[in-house]
């Protein structure tokens, strides 16, 4: 994709919906292209899906359900879920999200985070623990929870073997 340089219409969101298979969970669609100050994805959970308890410390995420219903249960409590509600996720607040019986799907707004990079191995001390097994196979995000199961970013099921 080029970089973006003016206003455009980058989707469809109830295509990209129509057009996946019907078993299609995590990220459907995301934003792309650079440079960019946003991240965005399409996320769709199968009915009774969950996304466990997780906060993110960094960033306000804004979702948006596009599609089904469901429930966002916060700190303060379980808040329902369907098409065109808007919810507020501030940095730091602890939230859980679970798909009514015909699934669940919403759009993530948040400011870009950097990229993931490598860092160089200590010089003592042996390696650092493996934590493949909580990176997101779909976006590249790090869960920040030991036994996440699912990624807080966009959703996808983490690797096999880290709960």
């Amino acid at each position: 994709m080029t970089p973006f340089r003016h206003a455009e219409v980058l989707t469809e969101l109830d295509s990209v919906i129509a057009g996946a298979p019907a078993d299609a969970t995590g990220a459907l669609w995301r934003l792309t292209g650079s440079p960019r100050g946003l991240d965005s994805n399409l996320i769709r959970l199968p009915p009774g899906g969950h996304i466990a308890q997780h906060a993110e410390p960094a960033l306000d995420v804004l979702l948006v359900v596009v599609e089904g219903t469901g429930r966002l249960d916060g700190e303060e409590g379980p808040h329902p879920l369907r098409p065109l509600a808007v919810a507020w996720l501030p940095k730091g607040s602890r939230r859980s999200l679970t798909a009514g019986p015909d699934g669940l799907a919403y759009l993530t707004v948040h400011a870009r985070r950097p990229g993931l990079g490598i860092a160089p191995a200590p010089a003592e001390g042996g390696e650092s623990a493996c934590l493949l097994h909580r990176v997101c196979p779909d976006c590249g995000r790090l869960a920040a929870e030991p036994g996440a199961r699912y990624c807080a970013r966009c959703g996808s099921p983490l690797p096999e073997g880290g709960a």
